[in-house]
């Protein structure tokens, strides 16, 4: 799982790079411009992914074969149905997306060609978060694996060539997302197609169609949607803000984001893989594995965020020169450093949680921690951290983690007996 995480935020540094070299700061800010609506078009329906797992794992850890084969279909025809509404009302989507965003209009212009061509991917890209969330939750992490890693290989690819080679820049990186990405659903078919060979149990529309099944899907994907808008909220929110102080600090802030998302998805290959053992644990009741899955995991999340935090102060430095030739953006961000530095210390509790409450189906507990980490914490430590600039938007950040992580242990060892069992 970490091996197939960390190829997608190696996406987002080759496509820092390959921006990052431009003659302007204005493409890299584009591409971040382009990505936040991105981020709220795609990751908001991230529930495809995480609710499939839950729900796929308890099934799989009860041994109620059918109901393995109903959830992906209920998935997969509800993830087609969004991307449809999607494309029908992408116009809307840019209109208030870029209204929201309000960046400057060289900038923005760039930012709406990227729209226009990466739109396109949704059917591909919401199609292979319910599948890949059915692979894990069936406890499959080689098929995820093959797609993630074949997926982002085929865009860097096409980054290198449309952009490097034939200069396309904000085009070519667009396209190369949305043709990886149609890739990537291909081989997931297949993939599919292979493992349902193998897997026992019988297709049934009659499950498929249960209701109450479904409507316990949909309370699930509903909490875990709000929780994800949230957390996207919070990060467009930084995003807008820093470039509010201008292309500089937003370019910078976008570079070191990088370092952050790239211990993120290193620190969910541990989350995604309590997703599958608690969830297995939680439907076959076996409750030692539970345990034994949340101490291996703390602890070798723990091990690694401390890895990111060495790594970061080390060699801090030259990842930003990798990803920057722009002097004045590589400045800039040398000045804001040291928050990355802290970041995976204070952050690894709340990745790895979320994976536990996926696991587990507390799709309500994680709203709601989210909902008061986002309101009652970041939002207040940004306003009052405003004379600061952009190390109060840092601070605002680093509290907001901590909240998430802190409120989330608060609640699962207050409630630890009714969730699972006497732990």
């Amino acid at each position: 799982m970490i091996l197939s995480n960390l190829s997608t935020p190696l996406l987002g540094l080759v496509d820092t790079a390959v921006m990052g070299h431009q003659d302007s700061a204005r493409y890299l800010g584009a591409v971040a411009l382009g990505g936040l609506i991105f981020s709220f078009i795609f990751w908001g329906f991230g529930f495809l992914r995480m609710g499939t797992t839950g729900l796929t794992a308890q099934a799989f850890g009860g041994c109620q074969h059918d109901e393995v084969r109903a959830v992906l279909v209920r998935s997969v025809l509800l993830a087609l149905s969004i991307a449809g509404v999607v494309l029908l009302l992408q116009k809307p989507i840019a209109w208030f997306g870029f209204i929201v965003i309000d960046g400057e209009a060289a900038t923005e212009a760039l930012a709406r060609h990227y729209f226009d061509i990466r739109i396109w991917s949704a059917p591909a890209t919401l199609s292979l978060y319910a599948i890949s969330g059915w692979f894990l939750g069936v406890q499959d992490v080689r098929s995820p694996l093959a797609v993630v890693v074949s997926t982002n290989l085929v865009n860097i690819v096409l980054d290198l060539l449309l952009v490097v080679h034939w200069r396309m820049g904000v085009t070519g990186v667009a396209w190369a997302t949305v043709l990886s990405e149609y890739t990537g659903m291909i081989l997931g078919l297949i993939l599919l197609m292979r493992m349902l060979t193998r897997q026992p149990g019988s297709w049934h529309w009659w499950a498929v169609k249960d209701t109450g099944a479904m409507a316990r899907m949909l309370t699930i994907n509903t909490d875990i949607f709000i929780r994800t808008l949230s957390l996207i909220f919070a990060f467009a929110f930084f995003t807008v803000q820093g470039g509010r102080l201008g292309e500089v600090v937003l370019a910078a802030n976008t570079v070191l984001l990088n370092f952050q998302t790239f211990m993120a998805y290193a620190l969910d290959g541990f989350a995604h893989a309590a997703e599958a053992l608690v969830g297995k644990a939680k439907g076959a009741r076996e409750w030692q594995l539970l345990k034994q899955t949340l101490v291996a995991a703390g602890l070798w999340s723990l091990l690694v965020a401390f890895c990111f935090s060495g790594l970061y102060a080390f060699f801090g430095g030259c990842i930003v020169d990798l990803l920057t030739g722009l002097e004045s953006v590589r400045t800039a961000a040398y000045v804001y450093l040291p928050w990355l530095i802290v970041l995976p210390l204070v952050s690894f509790p709340c990745y790895l949680l979320d994976g536990v409450f996926i696991g587990a189906t507390l799709s309500r507990d994680m709203r709601n921690t989210m909902l008061f980490s986002l309101i009652f914490v970041f939002l207040p430590a940004w306003y009052f951290a405003r004379p600061l600039h952009n190390h109060g938007l840092w601070l605002a950040l680093l509290l907001f983690m901590a909240a998430r992580g802190c409120s989330m242990a608060w609640l699962f060892l207050k409630h630890r007996r009714s969730y699972v069992s006497p732990i």
